[in-house]
């Protein structure tokens, strides 16, 4: 498929009072037109550094970069018009409504003023438009920056924490919106800390962690690359418990024995574990795959929390702290 945005072997560092700080380190990236692509990692991990380097913000130390298939920063204003943008928390003059901050906007940008209605519509500020941007709570500012990144219609849609401040039905309005802004053709970029959402709604992601991708592809397949198949199991008598451990053990299966229940690892077949403890008149009566989730993976892949074995990557790439910003 068609990349809307690329970047290779990408490295910026800062200079800090205790010496370099190197935010960058080689970073690689890929995002496919039509996606809702997460972009992941933890605090200080490059995320903020990559997006205001894409737009021009940052000039980075070495790499290449390409937004829909235009190499930047050279080519930024040639396509700087089909990209928008929040980075961070965008700030507006506080008397003046939504409506008008969107309407200057759009002058500015030389855009239809009916795309206005439009945005505000879409985030779901229509009957708060004229009202004083003071008088909104942190989750209406956060639509309003949605909102401002919505004028131009863009191709791509890069969003940094879009569900800020937002209560949990606001979240759920926000998901919506962008798989129907995917649905409709637009690729969205999301950065956000909220990882129940991201796997519910992305289609892939990319983890950063300290300057380097850790991990980048489809999200059931990045899921997959890090489960390790394991499962639950009980019997109908506690007491069964050790026999039974004996008999998958032998079987060569990795068992973990807890009070009330096993814990067994890299089971392929768990078909297979219920037919072996049946042979031995050892009755199941739980049999439960664990699943892996995005923010188990995170976690481990960004040393975030302590997970014995090494991490794996998976990556299915074609290719080998300031104001905030609305474009």
């Amino acid at each position: 498929m068609t990349a809307v945005l690329e970047i290779q072997g990408l490295r910026k560092t800062y200079r800090a009072r205790g010496g370099p700080r190197r935010a960058l380190d080689g970073f690689e990236m890929y995002v496919e037109a039509g996606q809702v692509h997460g972009f992941l990692g933890p605090n200080g991990s490059g995320k903020t550094t990559t997006l205001r380097t894409l737009l021009g913000l940052i000039r980075p130390d070495s790499g290449d970069m390409r937004l829909l298939g235009r190499p930047v920063p050279q080519a930024l204003p040639e396509v700087i018009g089909e990209v928008g943008a929040i980075v961070e928390s965008p700030q507006f003059f506080p008397h003046f409504s939504a409506n008008d901050t969107l309407s200057l906007l759009a002058d500015a940008g030389n855009l239809p003023q009916a795309r206005v209605d439009w945005a505000l519509e879409l985030v779901g500020l229509r009957d708060r438009a004229k009202e004083r941007v003071k008088t909104y709570s942190l989750g209406m500012k956060q639509r309003l920056a949605v909102a401002s990144a919505l004028l131009k219609q863009p191709k791509l849609l890069i969003l940094d924490e879009p569900a800020n401040g937002l209560d949990p039905g606001g979240i759920r309005e926000m998901r919506d919106m962008m798989a129907a802004l995917s649905a409709g053709g637009m690729t969205v970029m999301l950065s956000s800390h909220i990882l129940g959402e991201v796997q519910l709604i992305c289609d892939s992601v990319t983890i950063i962690s300290l300057g380097r991708r850790v991990a980048a592809g489809p999200v059931a397949e990045v899921l997959q690359a890090h489960s390790t198949n394991q499962v639950r199991v009980r019997l109908e008598a506690v007491t069964d418990l050790a026999a039974a451990a004996a008999v998958l053990s032998g079987a060569g299966i990795s068992v973990q024995t807890e009070p009330d229940h096993l814990m067994l690892s890299n089971v392929d077949k768990p078909a297979l574990v219920s037919r072996l403890l049946a042979e031995r008149q050892l009755y199941v009566s739980e049999l439960a795959p664990i699943a892996v989730d995005l923010e188990d993976v995170f976690l481990e892949l960004t040393g975030t929390a302590p997970v014995p074995g090494q991490a794996r990557q998976v990556d299915n790439s074609v290719k080998p702290e300031q104001n905030g910003v609305a474009a």
